[in-house]
């Protein structure tokens, strides 16, 4: 041993015979990562966030319904955060083998805490990554997951968060090579004539809750989601990239991280990264709308956008004037319905396909319909409830996300209704 001490424990250094280069100041990673939580990490304050989650309780009332959505929507988020840290908390302590230090344990739960604050930009991430909601909650689980087991080796090189997002690219890439997702177009339906080459069928592409994305209010200095970057049309863009390329276009174009920086999460050369950006852009300019002015200048749907929403849901209700549909519609309106392999092309085919199950005389009527506005991907959108005949109860059917350009509804991707429970939306409405 050599007579110096540990700077944190106090506790006798290793000898490093032979050895060249920095004296260690600590006996090991763990000193070292305990030492530098103390210094930038404060332990999250549990007392403030239960009494947070009590108010919100006691603020809870049924009416108006979009405000009682709103409140539920923050108060099941505030409770699934203290859930999680008490988790994390209480796995690292059944893990242990020997006694445990006071002090160990509110470093773990100062270490659940602070990863706890990046869990909606890392879900936005795996989720620009998957394509998938439902698989970037189960990413983000595991990127947390391996955050913990690894965090001795955490030793403060780069920031925190860089170290979270190597680990989550990293879990998404693994999860990409394992799926092997690829895009292919749809098949020809018979019997029904569509405008132009079928589109890509993406089954995996799943809608996104504007309420879980990071704001800049909430999150400060760090990024605001913009629609250019997450619009269900860039995210389908996107999932034509190999693995590798979408990382790095996500990574420099979309999170604004310099090619060292990227480099440097990817374990590449800065070469490589500006030779895969010059191979992933000109593949996403092929696959991108070409108007895309406006899209960065809005966060949420405009005005504009708000009053075609409710003229939409008044249309589609079955009782609604379908000529205020047609002229809602642009004539060359793309309909999609992953992960099913319906679509339509043109208004026209669109329209005759709706009709004939709004219609109560007709042998393939569906129903009576009522729609909650809702908003998805920065876009506005329309939860879609259908009461069938001889029931009582409208049940949750289909989320219709639309993207307008210039007045008209240009795409309408319509999807399961699995999700309306992250949307804060009901499954039945009375």
């Amino acid at each position: 041993m050599t007579g110096k001490v540990c700077g944190m424990c106090k506790g006798p250094l290793p000898a490093r015979a032979g050895s060249r280069g920095r004296v260690a100041l600590y006996c090991s990673a763990a000193c070292r990562q305990r030492a530098y939580r103390s210094r930038h990490d404060p332990a999250p304050d549990v007392d403030a966030l239960i009494a947070q989650v009590g108010r919100a309780a006691n603020r809870l009332a049924p009416r108006p319904l979009e405000v009682f959505l709103t409140d539920l929507t923050s108060l099941t988020s505030d409770v699934g955060r203290l859930r999680r840290i008490a988790r994390l908390a209480l796995r690292a302590e059944n893990e242990s083998v020997t006694p445990v230090p006071v002090t160990e344990t509110v470093d773990e739960v100062a270490f659940a805490g602070k990863i706890e604050q990046h869990r909606r930009e890392l879900r936005v991430h795996c989720y620009r990554m998957a394509g998938s909601y439902d698989d970037a909650e189960d990413l983000v689980q595991e990127t947390f997951l391996r955050a913990w087991r690894g965090r001795e080796g955490f030793e403060g090189r780069s920031s925190f968060r860089a170290w979270l997002y190597r680990i989550a690219t990293n879990t998404c890439l693994d999860f990409l090579r394992r799926t092997k997702r690829i895009p292919r177009p749809y098949d020809s339906l018979p019997g029904v004539e569509q405008q132009g080459e079928p589109p890509q069928f993406l089954p995996w592409l799943q809608p996104f809750p504007d309420s879980q994305l990071p704001s800049a209010e909430a999150e400060p200095g760090e990024i605001a989601e913009t629609r250019e970057t997450i619009e269900l049309v860039f995210l389908a863009a996107i999932q034509h990239l190999p693995p590798k390329q979408r990382a790095v276009v996500i990574l420099n174009d979309v999170l604004g991280w310099k090619a060292a920086e990227t480099a440097e999460l990817l374990d590449t050369t800065v070469a490589s990264v500006t030779s895969a950006l010059q191979r992933a852009r000109p593949t996403l300019r092929e696959r991108l709308p070409e108007r895309r002015t406006d899209w960065a200048r809005n966060v949420q749907p405009t005005e504009e956008e708000q009053t075609i929403l409710r003229r939409y849901m008044a249309a589609a209700t079955g009782s609604g004037d379908s000529r205020v549909m047609a002229q809602l519609l642009r004539k060359d309106v793309l309909v999609t319905m992953p992960p099913n392999p319906l679509w339509f092309s043109g208004r026209d085919v669109f329209l005759d396909f709706v009709a004939q199950s709004l219609d109560p005389a007709s042998p393939t009527y569906f129903g009576e319909w009522k729609h909650l506005p809702a908003t998805a991907n920065r876009l506005p959108a329309a939860a879609g409830y259908v009461r069938r005949p001889g029931t009582r109860i409208y049940r949750a059917q289909v989320l219709d996300v639309l993207r307008i350009e210039e007045g008209k509804v240009a795409e309408i991707t319509a999807f399961e209704p699995h999700l309306f429970p992250a949307f804060g939306l009901p499954l039945t409405i009375s």
